[in-house]
């Protein structure tokens, strides 16, 4: 019973970490209908920002996060800005191609620039644990899961109270009746795109803190932000972390219990039958369409 306690606390942490990793992804599709294929770079990248700080003047990698998010929103911004917003209304074949090619290239050059040897960002701390019973919780870990959930708290916080976030909830409903209100739809698009690369940043250097990571990673956390999305609901924030944590216990369970190849199947598994009951996702509408009726 105590592997079983541990392994359900180890998925809810890991659970929080990739929920936040999705957010961004879930929020993009949701708002823009837009699969973002450069998502997982996006992570990366802000990764490696942290692991410079700290590399060169020991910055602590939640302080790395902050700035790691600082970096990738204006990367995220300009990308959509001058690249992403010129095809917006093209097939989603041409925006699949553009996003995936833009991973590419992000790709090859962080493995020019960093190899692709593993990496991770030491700290004193991130090893340490503390005993709830006879289940241990990482120090590192827990930190992730909490900035995870302020992270998603303070989005949806965001896209509630600011006259920015529902410019972004109601553009996502409906982008003409938007523009008709006065809403820069191109500034919205790429404001959204910011904060999505912005958290994917902030998540990068909390894989650092508690894992390793590579340029290869990429392909990795762009296909982990797709399942979460549509496990937890399209453009809901609430989704992307019920998701998250829904997809980290499966994953412990099934690792716990079953050979290592089971455990990607188990989850795809999960996943198909979530959706055979539930066909938009565990938190039903998005929350995006949800708020503007309220409101």
């Amino acid at each position: 019973m105590t592997s079983f306690w541990q392994a359900t606390t180890y998925g809810l942490l890991q659970g929080g970490l990739l929920a936040m990793i999705a957010v961004g992804f879930s929020l993009v599709w949701g708002v823009m209908n837009i699969i973002n294929l450069s998502h997982g770079a996006y992570v990366l990248l802000g990764a490696y920002t942290a692991w410079e700080l700290h590399t060169a003047w020991g910055l602590d990698p939640l302080l790395g996060a902050v700035a790691g998010g600082m970096v990738m929103f204006v990367v995220g911004y300009a990308v959509q800005r001058l690249l992403v917003n010129q095809i917006v209304n093209a097939p989603i074949f041409l925006t699949l191609l553009l996003t995936f090619g833009l991973q590419l290239v992000l790709v090859q050059g962080m493995a020019v620039l960093f190899t692709a040897d593993y990496r991770s960002i030491p700290t004193s701390y991130a090893s340490e644990s503390f005993g709830i019973g006879d289940v241990r919780v990482p120090y590192g870990r827990l930190l992730a899961f909490g900035l995870a959930v302020a992270a998603t708290a303070a989005l949806v916080v965001f896209a509630q109270r600011s006259r920015s976030g529902i410019a972004i909830l109601a553009t996502g409903m409906d982008r003409t009746a938007a523009r008709l209100m006065g809403i820069n739809a191109r500034h919205v698009y790429a404001l959204t795109a910011g904060i999505a690369a912005a958290l994917a940043g902030a998540a990068g250097a909390m894989v650092g803190l508690v894992g390793t990571f590579s340029p290869p990673d990429a392909a990795r956390f762009t296909l982990l932000s797709f399942v979460i999305s549509v496990l937890g609901g399209l453009g809901n924030m609430y989704g992307a972390l019920l998701g998250g944590l829904v997809l980290g216990m499966v994953q412990a369970w099934a690792g716990q219990y079953l050979p290592g190849t089971w455990v990607n199947a188990v989850a795809f598994a999960v996943l198909v039958g979530v959706l055979i009951v539930r066909p938009t996702g565990l938190a039903g509408r998005a929350f995006y369409a949800t708020r503007v009726e309220a409101t």
